[in-house]
């Protein structure tokens, strides 16, 4: 059943767009579900998961730099991210509704950066059940992007690179 969805909650001063409300999420099966929900006033689109990682073939990661990272467009991205920008610049708000754990928020946080929307604009919803009601609430109830979650994200994904690049070949020569 279709839910009438709140108006769409408007950032201090209202950016330039000012149109429909965009909200983002993870798989195309979310979308097409939270399109049903959300008729009038929302744009739902997916970002088809993680939108950038290390780059494949480098370390990705400054050693010589507090281990800061350096980050790729991931291939099936860089085809979506035209679509994105441009819902973007035509939303008046943009709620990233990715994952509730460290992995969405850290998609959100890769989002926020691609997108290059007025930050005024970005708003972080999550949800822990597929259902109008919890859509809703999250819709009533957005926040800012969670840094500390974006951080512990980062630093999981830099030791695996460490350890994957560095680590593993010393590992395997020693165990031949």
């Amino acid at each position: 059943a279709s839910v009438a969805a709140p108006k769409p909650a408007k950032a201090a001063k209202t950016p330039k767009g000012g149109g429909d409300s965009l909200v983002i999420v993870e798989s195309p099966a979310k979308q097409r579900t939270i399109s049903r929900f959300l008729k009038q006033g929302y744009v739902v689109t997916s970002s088809y998961g993680h939108v950038r990682d290390l780059p494949e073939k480098k370390l990705g990661v400054d050693e010589t730099k507090d281990f800061a990272p350096t980050y790729a467009l991931l291939a099936r991205t860089k085809k979506l991210l035209p679509d994105l920008k441009k819902l973007a610049k035509d939303a008046g708000t943009i709620y990233l509704a990715t994952d509730h754990d460290r992995e969405g928020e850290s998609i959100a946080w890769h989002l926020a950066q691609i997108l290059e929307a007025e930050p005024a604009k970005i708003r972080r919803i999550t949800f822990h059940e597929i259902t109008p009601a919890a859509i809703l609430e999250a819709l009533r109830q957005p926040r800012a992007v969670d840094e500390n979650l974006v951080h512990a994200q980062q630093a999981r994904r830099v030791i695996d690179r460490l350890v994957g690049y560095k680590l593993s070949p010393l590992l395997w020569r020693k165990i031949k």
